[in-house]
């Protein structure tokens, strides 16, 4: 089935005559970003050539998917806006909340018991508005929208960071903050930095033991994790058409984790076997009539230099598998030097699980190849030497595995299968032991893996693979083990080789299902009731934040000056906090409880100017909210990297800091700090961070002549009576001015919109 059919013949018949206009202001050949890109623009053609990393550009996005977590927000925000119905397609998906903790029908169950009110409040809440609804079990919204949504050529945003996945379907797919998804399901233009373009150019094939995983292992470990912030990266070459639709998307998934826009791949036969075998062959018939401009121009890829700011090449013939990790995705190291360095760095090298699945790695052609290596443990007279999880990416996925006999050669090695959702991936892993802390190794094919990340331990040393290198890995239980060289002894006693994986790129038999899981919306929503307990403690109507006082602000302490790594997951941890995701308040309890204090190498411990005492920093920040003092946080180098969640910035907002000044953002972080109406900074000179003292109080000047380009200065009032200046940055055009005085961007759109209907 093809949704939105009517919406997907409209863009492609827009498209000829947009790339047109478009060649015309670029003046040369187009790169498919540049293509999408231009064809979505608010104003339809184009009149002017955008600069990259500069010019703020209105876009029209085509459609908006948000994951259950993070929908909540995105639809107390929504219902605000005064709109009766989301002015684009757009769906929830219910994929957060299920905890990962005995198999996948029990914990299916317990969560739909456990986050019933969630779950009716999200399914009436999409009912009314017309919003497609993916129940629990339905599976990874990414996974999900691949089969069903994604089509070359599009452009989508998604309130998560893997948003990006779909670009293994040609499109531009941006994670946001949900206050960008608000906008574009209001109607309104959608604002995004015109990106720098990285071309990544593929040559050769894979083969053996090498995937798709693996390129983006190894992108991963040249770019590192903010190489790509900023910048969209557009795959090509030979390497690129021989690969599969869903090989393309598990590269642009952990896109999200060099810290790029979005990546994606130019429209080919994978693609167009994939639409046909997920019931869209009329999407790829349609595609196949303008397939020139579902790719870049010749000329673009004959000679990349020319046209991307920056250029890698990748041999895919001579690439090896890789392993990266611990505690960053971009430490990568591949599979022949892994032994060595875990010697050297004194990583554990017994393996005690192996994961495999999530939304970067569930499709067919993953667990088909990982089947192939779980035959061999019986015909081999092998044994699994660590625990091992499925966790299938869509219930399309896991019934079709199951009626061609995947899980019974799993379940015959004693693997676990979890639920089609995204479990150990984002820490709901309730894993066995994991609060003893002990020193561990585990291995997976997620895309994350820093602290804490998948079972709140933070000694269990996490490395990132392919779902092949994975399964390999849980078979010799030894980080240590190259399966492309390395024997295993058997029940006889004998050494004997794994062969390498094979798979299908589809099922031969075409996928089936008896039910996806999907809940279609009430064609008029007018008459549903979305009900909110005032007593809940997951769910909370949102009040509107308080506009700027129009003066420069006067006496703001420092909350915290963070040291070092301080992603998102830090900022507002996920795992067990997942459930208080709809209601702010409570949430707002783990407001940087996993930030490390520079003052005292603690977490959750900073110093009460008011009390001259230690605590946490929730309730340091609620004794400044509740003394009427605002605050200030001073971060390092990609602050805000990770997760998509705006929980990040509004939690801060919602106690009461004013300011964030940091070394440099993670893109979507800083935006999201801006939609919410908070200072965003970056520090002139990075060595003014050493300025901050424990006990400082700060001034913040210039506010009163904001304006873009334009510095604002703070003024460090020490203990001592001594002060610093320090000058900080900001990248805030007009629009976003206007955000911060009105106190949020929702504010405006609420404002004009009951304007609108006086």
């Amino acid at each position: 089935m093809a949704f939105d059919i009517d919406m997907i013949k409209e863009v492609y018949a827009n498209f000829p005559s947009r790339i047109a206009a478009a060649r015309q202001a670029v003046g040369k050949p187009l790169t498919l970003t540049e293509k999408i890109l231009y064809a979505h623009l608010w104003q339809e053609e184009a009149t002017v050539a955008y600069e990259r990393g500069k010019s703020y550009v209105d876009f029209a996005p085509d459609r908006v998917a948000m994951q259950d977590a993070t929908a909540q927000m995105a639809l107390l925000q929504f219902m605000q806006s005064g709109r009766t119905k989301v002015a684009v397609p757009s769906t929830v998906h219910c994929d957060h909340l299920i905890e990962a903790k005995d198999d996948s029908k029990t914990d299916l169950a317990r969560a739909v018991s456990e986050s019933s009110e969630v779950y009716d409040f999200l399914s009436s809440v999409s009912n009314k508005y017309g919003i497609g609804f993916w129940k629990p079990g339905a599976g990874i919204i990414h996974q999900v929208v691949l089969e069903n949504y994604a089509f070359p050529g599009g452009m989508m945003i998604g309130t998560d960071s893997h948003t990006v996945n779909a670009g293994g379907l040609g499109m531009i797919a941006i994670g946001v903050g949900g206050a960008d998804a608000c906008d574009v399901m209001a109607g309104l233009a959608w604002e995004l930095k015109m990106p720098k373009l990285i071309g990544v150019k593929l040559t050769g094939k894979l083969n053996g033991w090498t995937a798709p995983k693996d390129v983006i292992l190894k992108v991963a470990g040249i770019l590192t994790v903010k190489g790509g912030t900023g910048a969209v990266v557009e795959y090509f070459g030979e390497g690129a058409t021989s690969m599969s639709c869903t090989g393309k998307g598990t590269i642009c998934n952990m896109g999200a984790e060099i810290g790029a826009t979005t990546s994606t791949f130019g429209y080919d036969e994978s693609m167009s076997r994939y639409l046909g075998a997920t019931g869209r062959a009329e999407i790829a018939a349609i595609a196949d009539t303008i397939k020139e401009h579902l790719t870049g121009d010749s000329e673009v890829y004959a000679n990349p230099e020319l046209y991307f700011d920056q250029v890698i090449e990748i041999d895919l013939s001579e690439l090896e598998p890789h392993l990266n990790g611990p505690f960053t995705p971009d430490l990568a190291t591949p599979i022949s030097k892994m032994k060595e360095a875990a010697e050297a760095n004194g990583w554990p090298l017994k393996i005690e699980v192996g994961l495999i699945g999530s939304c970067t790695n569930s499709s067919y052609e993953d667990i088909s190849r990982a089947v192939s290596l779980a035959k061999q443990v019986s015909e081999k007279g092998l044994k699994l030497n660590a625990e091992f999880t499925i966790t299938p990416g869509s219930e399309l996925v896991r019934y079709t595995i199951e009626r061609d006999g995947f899980m019974e050669t799993f379940d015959k090695i004693g693997a676990t299968l979890f639920a089609n959702a995204c479990g150990p991936c984002i820490g709901m892993w309730a894993r066995v032991g994991a609060e003893k802390q002990e020193k561990n190794t585990i291995v997976h094919s997620f895309n994350r893996n820093f602290a804490k990340r998948a079972d709140g331990n933070p000694n269990t040393y996490a490395f990132v693979g392919s779902p092949e290198i994975v399964t390999a890995m849980a078979i010799a239980g030894n980080l240590g083990f190259n399966p492309l060289t390395d024997t295993l002894t058997n029940d006889k006693g004998e050494q004997v080789k794994l062969d390498a994986p094979s798979g299908y790129e589809l099922p031969v038999r075409g996928f089936a299902v008896e039910d996806a899981g999907y809940q279609e919306p009430a064609a008029d929503g007018s008459g549903v009731q979305v009900l909110v307990s005032p007593d809940s403690k997951r769910l909370q109507i949102l009040e509107p934040f308080t506009e700027w006082e129009g003066n420069d602000l006067k006496g703001l302490k420092l909350l915290i000056k963070a040291k070092g790594k301080c992603t998102t997951d830090h900022i507002s941890m996920a795992g067990p906090w997942l459930k208080f995701r709809g209601h702010l308040d409570n949430i707002s309890n783990n407001m940087l409880i996993g930030a490390v204090n520079y003052f005292n190498e603690k977490t959750d411990s900073v110093k009460n100017q008011l009390t001259e005492e230690y605590g946490p920093v929730p309730a340091t920040q609620r004794a400044y909210k509740a003394a009427g003092i605002g605050t200030i946080v001073v971060g390092d180098e990609n602050y805000g990297e990770g997760s998509s969640r705006e929980h990040a910035a509004m939690e801060p907002r919602h106690l009461g800091v004013r300011a964030v000044l940091v070394k440099s953002f993670a893109r979507i972080h800083e935006t999201n700090l801006k939609k919410q109406g908070l200072l965003g900074l970056t520090f002139n000179d990075k060595n003014d961070y050493d300025k901050f003292q424990e006990d400082d109080t700060i001034d913040i000047g210039g506010l009163t002549q904001f304006a873009p380009g334009k510095p604002l200065v703070l003024t460090l009032h020490h203990k001592d009576d001594s002060t610093d200046v320090v000058v900080a940055n900001h990248t805030y055009n007009e629009q976003q001015i206007e955000w911060f005085k009105a106190g949020a961007a929702l504010n405006i759109i609420r404002r004009e919109f009951a304007e609108k209907n006086k």
